[in-house]
């Protein structure tokens, strides 16, 4: 074993033996669960920079994400074109504006995971970057053209154009 995951076997124990203590007196506050939240996230995430694989292709008309995680059982999760470009039009509507996923999939009422599908996706070509927590801003205007340029691309095995990532213009 890792000292990297002794360390997290530790602290995952510390805080719940806080908790176990702190539901023995009736004194379970919200920081304590957090506490141990945060510590089972630690120890069951693998350490920082380890890269796990993930891949995307189009087949017809649908959007698939591949991914084999370090730890785990490899899964795939797939969006539709048609929610791919609702996706793509909320976030050109939001303009400048800085987003989070779930504000994105509450804007296009449609399933979460088609959503992250999509988000995933633009986020590895560069078409949205991160900027504060877990919000993202889109990397240039003409969001929407751009992001089915990415889609058209890799539906014919091109390379990425990496419009996404040239700066907007002014």
């Amino acid at each position: 074993m890792s000292n990297h995951d002794d360390a997290a076997l530790r602290e995952v124990l510390s805080a719940a033996e806080a908790v176990l203590a702190a539901r023995e007196n009736q004194m379970l506050t919200s920081e304590e669960w957090d506490a141990l939240e945060h510590a089972v996230a630690a120890a069951t995430q693998p350490p920082a920079g380890t890269p796990r694989d993930e891949m995307f292709s189009v087949t017809e008309n649908i959007l698939i994400r591949a991914v084999t995680p370090t730890r785990g059982t490899p899964y795939q999760h797939t969006c539709d074109k048609d929610v791919f470009e609702s996706v793509a039009h909320a976030i050109e509507d939001l303009g400048a504006a800085s987003f989070t996923y779930e504000e994105v999939r509450q804007t296009v009422q449609a399933p979460f995971t088609q959503v992250a599908v999509a988000v995933a996706f633009l986020k590895e070509r560069g078409c949205i970057v991160p900027t504060v927590r877990r919000r993202h801003v889109a990397a240039m205007s003409g969001f929407h053209a751009d992001a089915m340029l990415e889609w058209h691309a890799l539906r014919e095995n091109a390379p990425a154009p990496g419009r996404c990532s040239e700066p907007a213009s002014s």
